[in-house]
């Protein structure tokens, strides 16, 4: 069982990334389970998803300890990371969480800085995110996540989607 906390600020497309994660993990027979949670403010307020991901029967469906968190701002990072398990991974957006909590695992992108500078918005850092974390945790294959992204994307965004899930995954070796 994989438990994942995708974490950062409304409007930064956390809960859609978490969505289509848990779509995903359906497509191939797995059991998912999606929550979500943001405060009042929606757009610039704290924004964190959860997927919990499983070949058995799931039968909490909240994350008590993630193996993975995935934080997109400074403030996520603080605020949502600090119950991950010893041995779990936290994924950060390196320029926009400057001061890493302490951690054995990080992995430090700059998905916000990739997503501007290849496909001219930050609208898709959410997928450029999503593309790192199925290749650091293989939770899906890389062909299940395309076909869940083109499924909930807009039609006309298909190209640049697959892009950006291409260039995160692309964004570690």
């Amino acid at each position: 069982m994989q438990q994942l906390r995708l974490c950062g600020s409304g409007g930064q497309g956390v809960i859609t990334a978490a969505i289509i994660l848990a779509e995903a993990a359906i497509m191939e027979n797995k059991e998912s389970v999606q929550s979500q949670s943001y405060g009042p403010e929606a757009r610039g307020g704290a924004s964190k998803a959860e997927v919990i991901i499983s070949e058995q029967f799931i039968y909490h469906p909240k994350v008590v300890k993630p193996d993975v968190v995935l934080a997109l701002t400074q403030q996520a990072a603080d605020r949502y990371s600090s119950d991950l398990c010893g041995n779990g991974i936290l994924i950060i957006d390196e320029d926009l969480v400057p001061e890493s909590p302490i951690h054995p695992s990080i992995v430090k992108v700059p998905l916000t800085r990739l997503a501007v500078e290849e496909l001219g918005k930050d609208l898709f850092t959410n997928i450029v995110a999503l593309g790192l974390l199925v290749k650091v945790t293989g939770v899906v294959s890389f062909e299940t996540i395309q076909k869940a992204v083109a499924k909930r994307v807009p039609k006309a965004t298909i190209e640049k989607n697959m892009k950006a899930l291409q260039i995160g995954y692309d964004s570690i070796k």
